[in-house]
């Protein structure tokens, strides 16, 4: 039978392709998609003077300790992220492993508010031994996949040494060669759009004077204030912020205690899990959709130290919250302990592990054509292989692990996550 024809004429469809052109080409350019950068699991935080090169192993060594000294990992397990003896081990040895092998994936050395205000000649000198120091674990291969500085904020009292401090540490780093991959900048206390075009100029003009490819320096925006999620026009800062700086914002982090205390939030409520925090973090989480720029959480002050009482009860806090922003859609979060890289590892490989077979089950049958209870479609077999991408980078999940219950190479899981594998095979 002979479909009959359209009525809707050539020229028309033609006029229909040209409207609609210039708002194809601005979706294409302003929401590019995830790029296949490799996000961390958290951002440990560190003030500058007490950064050395071997920090992520002596934090990795102090999280091990604290582990052993309270239990061991499988018990803390079994306490606080799962109740079976079986996947308590099995967690036990890939945090053992992660631990001693990369404690730390994300770095901030932090000159801001964990540093304070200091005489301009030791925040210089503070600056040089960052760099040195720096420099000696990229060249032992012991930095961290990600490391990099937080500087003071564009406030007017304080954006001149901010931008000192900037400047110093590129010029350092620079001098001693290429930049590490993962070099990152992260710029605090955001409070206008106008400061993340004003960031964007100064890492050109960084790149035009240490002679770096355009582009080279991308910097992080930490979202501290209500007017970074709120402009006085009622739309959402945050959203304008990344589009002012196209390619320029790799991501946005989520202060807990400086936007919490901004909006007059008593310091005992001040919470990762406070509905104002899950307001902000709503708000910033749409606007990077399909920007490819990641979104982190905050940190819980509530720190695994003193009694064992006290540990447990601030390991069990711990746990609780970093699974609940990764069920959110949050994959990243700020440490600020040793000892909270052990529920950081066992809340984060607990959540991969949970859903791993269900995960990779409905990836195989969609991917292969096979029968199955739940009809599942591209977007979400791409979310389905980005949930065992992220857990085989972070360690959570191995390769013979993903392939085996996929009957997919890993590679192919990625390609399938990046939107580019699109169709079940054939």
């Amino acid at each position: 039978m002979t479909s009959p024809p359209g009525r809707l004429g050539d020229d028309f469809l033609g006029e229909v392709q040209r409207r609609l052109a210039p708002a194809d080409d601005a979706l294409a350019r302003r929401y590019p998609g995830d790029d296949g950068r490799r996000q961390p699991v958290h951002t440990v935080y560190i003030p500058a003077d007490r950064y050395t090169a071997d920090l992520p192993a002596r934090w990795g060594a102090a999280a091990l300790a604290a582990a052993q000294t309270h239990g061991g990992l499988a018990a803390i397990a079994r306490a606080t992220v799962t109740t079976g003896d079986e996947q308590a081990h099995r967690l036990a040895d890939l945090v053992a492993r992660k631990l001693r092998d990369e404690p730390i994936e994300d770095l901030r050395i932090d000159f801001e508010d964990g540093y304070g205000r200091r005489p301009d000649a030791q925040e210089d000198a503070d600056v040089a031994a960052t760099v040195e120091s720096l420099t000696e674990a990229l060249g032992t291969g012991s930095a961290p996949p990600f490391a990099g500085i937080r500087f003071k904020c564009f406030e007017a009292p304080v954006r001149p040494r901010g931008l000192r401090t900037l400047d110093l540490f590129i010029g350092g780093l620079a001098a001693r060669g290429p930049l590490p991959d993962g070099l990152v900048l992260t710029l605090p206390k955001v409070t206008s759009v106008a400061q993340v075009e004003a960031m964007a100029a100064v890492v050109t003009e960084l790149e035009r004077i240490h002679h770096l490819p355009e582009g080279r320096l991308r910097f992080e925006v930490q979202v501290e204030t209500p007017q970074a999620v709120l402009g006085p026009d009622g739309t959402a800062t945050v959203a304008r912020m990344i589009h002012a700086a196209p390619g320029r914002i790799s991501s946005l982090h989520y202060g807990t205690y400086d936007y919490s205390a901004s909006l007059g939030i008593a310091a005992a409520y001040q919470s990762m899990e406070h509905p104002a925090a899950d307001h902000a973090k709503t708000v910033m989480q749409v606007a990077v959709a399909g920007t490819g720029v990641h979104l982190s959480d905050g940190s819980t002050n509530i720190l695994p130290a003193g009694d064992a009482e006290s540990v447990t009860r601030a390991w069990a806090l711990h746990a609780r919250l970093v699974r609940r922003h990764l069920e959110r859609g949050i994959y990243q979060g700020w440490d600020l302990h040793p000892a909270q890289l052990v529920t950081r590892y066992l809340a984060t490989y607990a959540f991969y592990r949970d859903g791993f077979a269900a995960a990779a089950g409905r990836l195989r049958s969609y991917m292969h054509r096979l029968d199955s209870t739940v009809l599942d479609e591209p977007a979400t077999a791409r979310a389905l292989a980005a949930f065992l991408a992220r857990g085989r980078t972070c360690g959570a999940l191995t390769d013979d692990e993903v392939a085996a219950a996929t009957d997919l190479p890993p590679a192919t899981v990625r390609e399938i996550a990046l939107g580019r594998v699109t169709t079940p095979l054939a």
